[in-house]
């Protein structure tokens, strides 16, 4: 669809800090006695910020996008940069047939005994099942344990700023919106996860039921890989974030690239009381959307453990669930095996050939 791209709609309040508000932001983080000796380092310290905030040094530190992109001389944030490369390098391991089969498999709970529930979460035991079943020889087994966000220091996954929804060129792959320095949006781990998503040839999720939704942690993660679904490859064609420039490119014609097409998909969902079923239904949704392809009946699991049973024992529910942790093993042979069998040429997926008549 062509036509002249309208221009992009302004009105909400402003967010703009002035500099005593800023600095009385900014300096909250050090109320700790221990920085009490060093009051001089941290005004000059809250100054710097303040100068990155005040003039929006989003990207301190930039280099030429360089022949082959839409704009040469456009000024690439090195974070980007690095991000890019580092996806390039997966997604050459992914295609080389050389190279091992992969499998990640995905924590969700964001509860572990490192900090303040001082006890590990199921959906970890769970993993470490998967994690048997897939560790064989030849195959390349990748954990990502998203309790980290809540439980090590530094480790973050802001929330997606929504940029598809304005248009499918301005979300960019890997996502561009972070880390923005003048904001103090730094230390997430995105970029960190998009090369664990390509690299792997089967992906296997794992997550409680938190409110009838996802974990906290995977929804952020799941946002957060909406540029892995149409998003723009190349940050120079958009001259950053243009709206009105990224409104022309998807009207001229965009060809919503699927950058995880074709990856197989397993899913643990596991639940005290409600929601199981549709949280299973959401996230399988959601990755055949994305053109990822199931790996089988058995890979779909949703259960209740210890249903209606206290909290507090609820481990010792799982470890009497034989059946649960059974089949948790059979899920893991099931998409091991399809990941196998697309390695060998062997699986067929039916349909999966045929055009789409919808990019979006």
């Amino acid at each position: 669809m062509a036509g002249e791209a309208p221009e992009p709609r302004k009105g909400m309040p402003g967010v703009q800090l002035d500099e005593a508000a800023f600095k009385a932001r900014f300096r909250s983080q050090y109320v700790d006695p221990a920085f009490d000796g060093i009051q001089d380092a941290l005004d000059a310290v809250t100054e710097a910020a303040w100068q990155g905030y005040s003039h929006h040094r989003k990207s301190p530190h930039t280099a030429k996008a360089g022949q082959g992109r839409p704009d040469p001389d456009y000024d690439l944030a090195t974070d980007w940069i690095a991000a890019e490369a580092a996806i390039v390098r997966a997604q050459r391991e992914y295609e080389d047939p050389n190279e091992p089969p992969c499998i990640l498999i995905v924590n969700g709970s964001s509860r572990s005994e490192h900090t303040c529930p001082g006890e590990m979460s199921k959906s970890w035991r769970l993993l470490e099942i998967a994690s048997e079943i897939c560790g064989v020889d030849g195959v390349k087994v990748e954990t990502l344990n998203l309790s980290r966000l809540a439980s090590e220091y530094g480790r973050r996954i802001h929330p997606c700023k929504a940029c598809f929804s304005t248009a499918a060129a301005l979300c960019h792959w890997p996502c561009s919106c972070y880390p923005n320095y003048a904001l103090g949006q730094t230390q997430d781990m995105m970029n960190d996860i998009y090369p664990l998503w390509v690299r792997a040839h089967g992906i296997m999720l794992i997550t409680p039921v938190n409110w009838y939704h996802t974990s906290s942690p995977m929804k952020l993660m799941i946002d957060r890989l909406v540029c892995a679904d149409g998003g723009n490859p190349d940050p120079s064609s958009t001259h950053g974030k243009d709206a009105k420039k990224a409104k022309e490119l998807e009207l001229a014609g965009w060809p919503y690239p699927r950058h995880l097409e074709g990856r197989l998909f397993s899913v643990v969902v596991h639940g005290d009381v409600e929601g199981a079923e549709n949280v299973r239904r959401s996230l399988a949704d959601w990755l055949r959307f994305m053109h990822l392809v199931p790996a089988g009946v058995p890979a779909e699991l949703d259960r209740y453990i210890g249903y209606w049973e206290p909290y507090a024992t609820s481990h010792e529910a799982l470890d009497k669930d034989q059946a649960i942790q059974e089949e948790v093993r059979n899920a893991a042979r099931t998409l091991l095996d399809a990941v196998q069998a697309r390695r060998s040429g062997h699986l067929v997926t039916a349909g999966g050939s045929l055009p789409q008549p919808r990019d979006k």
